[in-house]
């Protein structure tokens, strides 16, 4: 099982691996519209920053609703593919870690999508991260997270799952949790329809949405909305994802 050192955290190498492809193995599977629809609500014409944008799957429509939108990411070729999309000129771009990188100015959005929050290897890095959300917040903004509810393997630790990605790919998940350090050291098996295949190792130190909240009030931020997915509906014990909307007081 491949594992990720927490002291060689390195934020540039998911999107090393994966920048060439991520567009074609991810499309169709997160709900976009539903997510670009609530954030440009959220946002009220406001300014925007995303945390870990990636190749902009987010950052391109709402700046493409004429919102101010910067995106922070760890990898350089992600940003390249982001820059090199239509409307590509219009996100204002940051290579850096966004537990650290800073952003000029306040924002009245700051967001951390598709589970980015457990990328974090420690739960100190996390509490880091959103004391750089808070920072960067305008009085009254808001901080979003989506994120999964932890649901590990039980037992020896170890489970395999079926992935749902694009069109044309199968996806398997080998996982490995250590429960003592709530991490799940993850290997990502893509199969293409022509029957190639890549191995994408991930390392997860996933978190219960209380825990977040504990580090939402610890930077200032009160929790405003929970849902279950981006159509607001309610968030219960049955949720399998939650978004979250912290404010900063």
């Amino acid at each position: 099982m491949d594992t990720v050192n927490e002291e060689s955290h390195d934020v540039a190498a998911y999107g090393v691996r994966l920048a060439d492809d991520y567009d074609a193995i991810y499309g169709g599977v997160f709900d976009t519209e539903g997510a670009v629809d609530l954030l440009f609500d959220l946002a009220a014409g406001g300014r925007v920053l995303e945390f870990g944008v990636g190749t902009g799957r987010i950052a391109l429509p709402l700046a493409q609703r004429s919102l101010d939108v910067w995106g922070v990411d760890g990898s350089s070729s992600m940003l390249e593919r982001l820059r090199e999309k239509p409307g590509g000129e219009k996100v204002t771009t940051v290579c850096g870690d966004f537990a650290s990188a800073s952003a000029d100015g306040k924002f009245d959005l700051v967001l951390l999508l598709v589970n980015t929050i457990y990328a974090m290897p420690t739960q100190d890095d996390q509490v880091t991260c959103f004391a750089n959300a808070a920072r960067h917040l305008a009085p009254g903004g808001r901080f979003v997270i989506e994120a999964w509810v932890p649901d590990p393997p039980r037992g020896d630790g170890l489970g395999l799952r079926a992935r749902r990605l694009g069109r044309g790919f199968a996806g398997l998940v080998i996982e490995d949790h250590d429960a003592a350090r709530q991490k799940l050291s993850t290997t990502q098996i893509v199969i293409s329809e022509t029957g190639q295949t890549r191995s994408f190792p991930v390392v997860h130190r996933y978190a219960w949405p209380a825990e977040l909240d504990l580090m939402a009030r610890l930077n200032g931020m009160t929790l405003e909305d929970r849902w279950a997915d981006w159509h607001r509906r309610p968030f219960d014990a049955r949720s399998t994802d939650h978004i979250s909307v912290w404010r900063a007081n």
